[in-house]
């Protein structure tokens, strides 16, 4: 089995620490190709960097198709482009927040989502309520920290993250913690250990959600809203995007 895991940022030290917790997550056999986009912003923490991920999300996803990749793990806590991967996949493809979010709901009563920015905590509840999981969502946090501080030793991250989500235990009525960044995997296991809960990384539960569709031979529906896109010209910059073969995407997988 190979799962390809698409850190949608271009931050390569980020995407080396989404692989490695993938890794520790799949299961003896399956093989995880841990990539980012070539194109794109540094790290996505605004609507507006979100849309600009997507194009090279979904070149990583058209080259996974060329290569026979048999599943996807989207590694950005606002599951950009999920829907559009879907159409584009013939195999599951999974967001790391709705894998999050429904594991979340299988060990717990309610889950605190604790995040980067305060900015993007309007999105992890509106994907809460579009999965959902609003019912089970105590509260979003942020712990202001952004995204890149995560890569910098010293930066004290870790300390300010394990004491959010303390305090989401302690004023939230929560049970459960949710991680809402990829770039907090690492951060997994000490969290559970220094705090006694379940806390859920959601590269590690895409990365076995993934693992168990594959293995059940479920794919991504083609009926009605998720078949294949319609082919049609691309201009401008989106000229190698035009389907079904993109030259570009040929190219890069030859």
């Amino acid at each position: 089995m190979r799962i390809k895991v698409i850190n949608p940022n271009t931050t390569r030290s980020m995407t080396e620490k989404i692989g490695e917790c993938a890794r520790s997550a799949a299961r003896p056999g399956t093989t995880i190709v841990a990539v980012n986009p070539a194109m794109g912003p540094a790290s996505i923490e605004s609507h507006y960097d979100e849309a600009l991920a997507v194009p090279g999300l979904l070149q990583e996803i058209a080259t996974g198709e060329l290569e026979g990749v048999d599943g996807y793990v989207i590694a950005c806590f606002g599951d950009p482009g999920l829907q559009a991967a879907r159409e584009l996949a013939r195999g599951p493809v999974v967001g790391i927040a709705q894998a999050a979010m429904h594991v979340a709901s299988l060990v717990g009563t309610r889950f605190s989502v604790v995040t980067t920015l305060g900015r993007t905590m309007g999105q992890a509840w509106h994907l809460a309520e579009a999965y959902g999981m609003k019912r089970f969502c105590a509260n979003v946090r942020a712990c202001e920290i952004a995204v890149l501080e995560l890569e910098k030793p010293g930066s004290g991250a870790r300390e300010r993250i394990v004491e959010e989500c303390r305090r989401a235990l302690a004023e939230d009525g929560s049970d459960t913690i949710v991680l809402g960044c990829a770039g907090m995997a690492d951060l997994c296991q000490h969290i559970s250990q220094q705090l006694g809960v379940p806390v859920i990384d959601g590269v590690a539960a895409g990365t076995q959600l993934i693992e168990s569709l594959v293995n059940l031979r479920l794919g991504t529906s083609k009926h009605g809203e998720l078949a294949a896109p319609l082919a049609k010209p691309m201009t401008g910059l989106l000229s190698d995007f035009t389907l079904p073969a993109p030259k570009a995407l040929l190219q890069r997988a030859a």
